[in-house]
């Protein structure tokens, strides 16, 4: 058990502090994922991958009988790079924006996804909304023996999500930047810019599938999206703006946590909605002290 002294407020169980943890950590892989995306101007390709991937997850299921996680990850992280590969062809070969694209292809293989979704049902207890909206406040009821803790199996495989993903980050850091801000410049210099693309969408499938079951397809797309635009309307420098991200996130995930526990409602739906409070709030800030300066220097 934990001990009293270092709870830190009288209400929060056990259970609530490991459901923060686990709040934190899907915010937080997910937001540092989210803030190349938001660099590429991709945040609809996130949200695209974040729907797109349920018929990966029900198809691992009906060829292999199991809900374990590591088959749903590979159907997932497949499906989800079959969808950035179908939306830039089809907005290459069809001669439409990608948004349009990656609209219609989202939508397509969500609807598809609901329908497999169906049918597994039919065989197991295989929930749809449990997709959509997780699962985050029982958590703590599904645990496994980490070094000897036992830790939720949720908590788990998202520590090592964000572990992998800092991994990833720092490897292909260099890749990454240069793709993201000039890829005609970084294809003149031989990097493999299509290929670096593709890489980051099976880590966004992958970190939207082990966030799916803790938080849902929901709360994944403001956790992709809102962290990485947030910290970018208050710094133009990449590094400062993944710190800042990460912050944002973790604070996200306490607030919307405790904000929901008071008002005795969804931790996931909270969570989203206070996402959304930050960025208008920047937003709304951001512009004041731009009229401020402006001010100020047209009084001297």
């Amino acid at each position: 058990m934990i001990d009293a002294a270092i709870v830190p407020a009288p209400w929060l169980t056990r259970d609530d502090l490991w459901t923060i943890a686990t709040a934190v950590l899907a915010s937080v892989a997910c937001g540092l994922v989210g803030c190349w995306l938001v660099l590429r101007r991709l945040s609809l390709l996130g949200d695209a991958i974040s729907h797109a991937v349920l018929p990966g997850i029900a198809g691992a299921f009906l060829l292999t009988g199991t809900r374990d996680v590591l088959p749903m990850l590979l159907g997932a992280t497949v499906v989800g790079v079959v969808t950035a590969f179908m939306s830039s062809a089809l907005s290459r070969v069809g001669r439409v924006d990608r948004d349009a694209a990656m609209g219609a292809t989202f939508t397509a293989l969500f609807a598809l996804g609901v329908v497999m979704m169906s049918m597994a049902a039919r065989q197991v207890d295989l929930d749809p909304g449990c997709v959509l909206y997780g699962l985050l406040e029982f958590v703590p009821f599904d645990t496994v023996d980490v070094l000897g803790v036992q830790v939720p199996r949720a908590a788990a495989w998202l520590g090592a999500a964000l572990v992998l993903d800092l991994i990833l980050m720092v490897a292909f850091f260099k890749e990454l930047r240069a793709t993201s801000f000039d890829p005609a410049h970084a294809m003149s210099l031989g990097l493999p810019v299509g290929l670096v693309h593709l890489g980051l969408m099976a880590v966004v499938a992958a970190n939207t599938v082990v966030a799916f079951e803790a938080v849902g397809s929901i709360l994944v797309v403001a956790m992709l999206v809102a962290p990485g635009a947030t910290a970018r309307l208050w710094t133009d420098r990449l590094v400062p703006m993944l710190w800042l991200a990460a912050a944002i996130a973790a604070a996200t995930a306490i607030i919307g946590y405790l904000a929901a526990l008071e008002l005795n409602t969804s931790a996931a739906g909270m969570i989203a909605t206070v996402s959304m409070v930050g960025y208008l709030g920047s937003v709304g800030a951001v512009s004041a002290r731009s009229s401020l300066r402006s001010a100020l220097r047209a009084a001297v």
